[in-house]
């Protein structure tokens, strides 16, 4: 597994604590400070043409050492010690900022780290192994899937894969709402249908309407017909609710069914599909009630059980058991979340929601803090909506259900590597315009295009080169300007996928490995990599293309995008 040795964070650290050994050995001014109270920082630049890294000590210290910032850098440009700091030159700039520009041995040991290390280059232990689990899609079973559980899937399994890289032990999970008042919705809905297609089959027609309440998608007729077509008018006069178990019974397993098999053509594979009716027949939504009761968190107004959700910081308290006996859906969500908790033991619990959930975040956050679960440990992430566009307006409805565009009709246009890309490139706090012309395109307009066509690209390269790089290669040759941005940049990979992990943001590494693509690209216009009558430096930036081509493969595989070898 790669260690964080040599990355731009452990010298950002090292900068950082050589500077304050400095201080502390009264060797700036000769005065003690207070360390603890130090605070500076080590930055990558925005141009690295002042310094692969920088630090403003001068700049926020120059009070407390009581000297001019100017000053301040240049004393401790000229007494800090850069061995083992990977650091060539230091350069105070401006005010006062102190410019770190790095040796060759750096750039030279990433490219080692990167090329010996190949498919595990970026697997770290960051993670220490904790428990996480990735709640996602979680689509009504009511329905087909849609274009926004498309969004749901896509960033949920980056963010999984991306977890379980830098060291986290991940489950995923989609919660099947098989139970409440959308599945009773869904049989009276089946249950109308199969009536009215019985009433078109008779000669006495009654003129069956379906109620505005019910759900009223192209898809219900077709269950509804599937389940004539086989039972004909054998249910035409049994009681409602038999009826409807009925219906339910013949149609949500087809739904369910349905429901999987297009995530797995998304490439989307689950740990476990955690049936909410199952916290029903095992009475955990029963018990969760139960202990509430016993905390005195609860109490009984018209008729219904209310929870003291105001008491952990919410607007108003909420209804745990309806006044015809029957839980709400937030009981239901509390007793989830506590077996997630506390039955199965994850130390981190992760859901990714549609943005319509907003207001169930923060009462869910305070009723795992009145079970004595600490509410930091659960963590949603809210996705905003998406509109499809096409030529230029936007798409409101699918040709087959007259609804909302499914996801089968979206990988059938587009294919599942421009889907999952393209929804993993704008974060989910952000609307998103997905743009099907756009999604088709094989030019470098389309991002998963450009970064497939990189990595074809450098697969040509070495097909069309005869030469083989090793790590005999003198790596200290690669000095042109656009062969050190590209390691360079190579070498925040890892610190990457952290920051990914760290902040729950699956499409940071969707944006470093386009502009990892767009200095591979600006690296071959301007070096040539065959140089017949120069064979060490065509080896060095061959094996140069090879840690590119590893780290744009190694993105591609956790996106679960197809990194080709050749593309036209």
């Amino acid at each position: 597994m790669y260690v964080l040795e040599k990355t731009i964070n452990q010298i950002k650290q090292n900068i950082i604590i050589t500077i304050k050994n400095l201080i502390e050995t009264n060797q700036i001014n000769n005065n003690n400070y207070d360390l603890d109270n130090l605070n500076f920082d080590v930055e990558i630049p925005g141009d690295n043409i002042h310094g692969e890294l920088s630090s403003n000590i001068a700049l926020v210290c120059a009070k407390k050492f009581r000297v001019s910032p100017r000053i301040l850098a240049d004393l401790i440009k000229n007494n800090i010690n850069t061995d083992n700091l990977y650091v060539k030159n230091i350069e105070v700039a401006g005010p006062g900022f102190i410019n770190f520009y790095l040796s060759p041995d750096f750039f030279a040991e990433n490219l080692k780290e990167i090329y010996e290390n190949n498919n595990n280059y970026g697997k770290c232990n960051y993670g220490q192994n904790k428990k996480v689990m990735i709640e996602f899609v979680s689509a009504n079973p009511t329905g087909p899937m849609h274009i926004g559980n498309a969004r749901l899937g896509a960033l949920g399994d980056c963010l999984a894969d991306i977890m379980k890289t830098t060291g986290f032990n991940v489950y995923k999970e989609f919660y099947v709402n098989d139970a409440g008042n959308q599945i009773l919705k869904f049989g009276k809905s089946l249950r109308i249908r199969y009536l009215q297609i019985c009433d078109k089959n008779k000669e006495n027609k009654n003129n069956i309407i379906m109620p505005e309440d019910c759900y009223q998608g192209s898809d219900i007729t077709e269950l509804a017909q599937e389940f004539f077509d086989i039972h004909k008018f054998e249910f035409l006069d049994t009681p409602e609710q038999d009826l409807d178990n009925k219906l339910i019974e013949f149609a949500l397993p087809k739904n369910i069914n349905k429901i999987k098999e297009d995530l797995e053509k998304y490439k989307i594979f689950y740990d476990n599909w955690f049936y909410e009716s199952e916290l029903y027949s095992t009475n955990q939504v029963n018990n969760i009630i139960n202990i509430l009761k016993e905390k005195n968190l609860t109490y009984l107004k018209d008729n219904c059980l209310w929870f003291k959700t105001s008491d952990f910081g919410s607007e108003k308290d909420e209804v745990l058991v309806r006044s015809n006996t029957i839980p709400t859906y937030f009981a239901a969500d509390i007793a989830y979340h506590y077996n997630k908790f506390t039955a199965r033991n994850f130390d981190i619990c992760i859901n990714i929601w549609g943005a319509d959930h907003h207001g169930h975040v923060e009462r869910m956050n305070n009723s795992m803090q009145s079970l004595g679960i600490n509410r930091n440990n659960l963590h949603v992430i809210l996705v905003q909506l998406v509109k499809l566009i096409k030529n230029g307006e936007i798409v409101r409805m699918s040709k087959r259900t007259g609804k909302s565009v499914q996801l089968s009709d979206l990988l059938e246009e587009v294919g599942t590597d421009s889907a999952r890309f393209i929804f993993n490139s704008q974060e989910p706090s952000s609307g998103m315009d997905f743009d099907l012309d756009l999604a088709v395109m094989q030019d470098s307009k389309n991002p998963v295009y450009y970064v497939q066509y990189a990595h074809a690209r450098i697969c040509n390269i070495f097909k069309n080169n005869n030469i083989i790089p090793d790590n005999s290669c003198d790596l200290s040759n690669l000095t042109h300007e656009s062969e050190r941005n590209l390691i360079y940049f190579m070498s925040q990979y890892p610190m990457e996928l952290i920051a990914c992990s760290r902040l729950y943001d699956p499409t940071k590494i969707t944006k470093y490995v386009i502009n990892l693509a767009n200095l591979f690209h600006k690296f071959y216009s301007s070096c040539k990599v065959n140089i017949p009558d120069n064979i060490n430096l065509s080896k060095s930036r061959l094996y140069l293309c090879q840690c590119v081509r590893i780290i744009i493969k190694n993105i591609l595989d956790i996106m679960k995008v197809n990194a080709p070898e050749f593309m036209n």
